[in-house]
């Protein structure tokens, strides 16, 4: 018989057994990669993750006779259901062995934490922040996960959702690029160069560290209210984005980092990060100096690198604005001898933008799909 156990969440020996369940479950899995320790229990800690300065969350553990076989996050995002005049749980940090009725008695529960605070629908998975990965893929499996820009699961998730009663929400896909045949087209190549003499529409780009660094703030800033119409969207408070920005430069390399502007606006992103994950995968989720020197070593000696932060508003799209942007990922491609990339975690609804890198030779690879149902 299954049971749910709440985690209490100031229970340090409860708190590592919910974390390290997904370990132990995928340590054999040559496709994923170990998101780090230190993340994971940050989001299960009100004084660490800035989540809780508005909004609730609250963890549970599937158990057959005393041993876990199942987790799950229940959350409560406050200004997300403001902002979208919505009534909606999430559920995040959802990993089960293959068991239909495990599976059954976590959203059970959730369902029920999520009714006692009056909300209508359940959704996920979805995180705690804009560096969380969407959904639960769907397709692709044979594919490595993109270090921990978003989840890997096995495929039998996908029929234990689709049997509780989840639908599909929202997709979020993931596109192959092989930088040696990304070609730009004469024409967008020519539109790129004509906003380049009009100088109004232009690319900043960083010296070093430091300089990228000195924006961080105003870039989260303008990332905050420049996609208010993505499906995922809510705004950040000013500690989620110093959050994200601390985790982004951390391991960023400010030669691959361009933000697209208009005077002194900023219009656009083209965020490239080099692909850590065989180095994630050495370290085992752990951080200390020899992961940490490996993984700056990964940054150097990667082949592969991920776009991910690539857009721009809609309303300079037509105005010459993604002509430049696409330039940039091409120039981009010609000066590091990358040989791999992803473009990874479209919304369905981001059309325009996949149109344009489908057209530009990036094929779709892997799909995580958001689930919702009324509860």
């Amino acid at each position: 018989m299954v049971q749910i156990e709440q985690v209490d969440i100031k229970n340090k020996s409860q708190v590592n057994a919910f974390v390290q369940f997904h370990y132990d479950l995928y340590k054999d899995c040559p496709q994923w990669v170990p998101p780090f320790y230190a993340d994971i229990k940050a989001m299960l800690n009100p004084n660490k993750h800035p989540y809780y300065e508005h909004s609730d969350a609250e963890f549970f553990v599937a158990k057959v006779d005393g041993k876990i076989v199942g987790r799950i996050a229940a959350m409560e995002n406050k200004p997300f259901n403001k902002y979208h005049a919505s009534k909606k749980a999430q559920f995040y940090l959802y990993d089960t062995i293959d068991d239909q009725e495990v599976s059954n008695a976590l959203f059970d529960r959730v369902s029920e934490w999520a009714k006692k605070r009056g909300l209508t629908d359940l959704v996920g998975p979805k995180g705690f922040g804009a560096l969380d990965g969407y959904g639960i893929l769907y397709e692709g499996y044979e594919h490595r996960q993109m270090m921990n820009m978003m989840n890997y699961n096995y495929p039998y998730y996908v029929q234990h959702v689709e049997n509780y009663g989840f639908t599909k929400a929202n997709d979020f896909v993931s596109c192959y690029l092989q930088p040696a045949n990304y070609i730009l087209p004469e024409k967008a190549k020519a539109i790129a160069d004509r906003i380049r003499e009009r100088g109004n529409i232009y690319v900043k780009t960083f010296k070093n560290k430091k300089d990228l660094i000195s924006w961080g703030t105003k870039i989260g800033h303008a990332y905050n209210s420049s996609f208010v119409n993505n499906w995922e969207y809510y705004p950040l408070t000013d500690n989620e984005l110093k959050f994200v920005i601390d985790n982004v430069m951390l391991l960023a390399d400010p030669r691959l980092m361009k933000i697209i502007m208009h005077k002194e606006e900023v219009i656009g992103f083209l965020f490239v990060f080099p692909d850590i994950s065989k180095a994630m995968q050495r370290g085992k989720g752990h951080l200390n100096p020899l992961t940490i020197l490996d993984l700056m070593r990964e940054v150097k000696r990667t082949n592969w690198v991920s776009l991910n932060g690539v857009g721009i508003l809609p309303e300079f799209q037509g105005r010459g604005g993604n002509a430049l942007m696409y330039s940039e990922i091409a120039k981009t491609f010609k000066e590091y001898p990358f040989e791999h990339a992803e473009q990874t975690q479209m919304a369905d609804t981001a059309v325009q933008i996949r149109k344009d890198m489908e057209n530009l030779g990036a094929q779709i690879y892997k799909r995580h799909r958001v689930y919702g149902k009324a509860i």
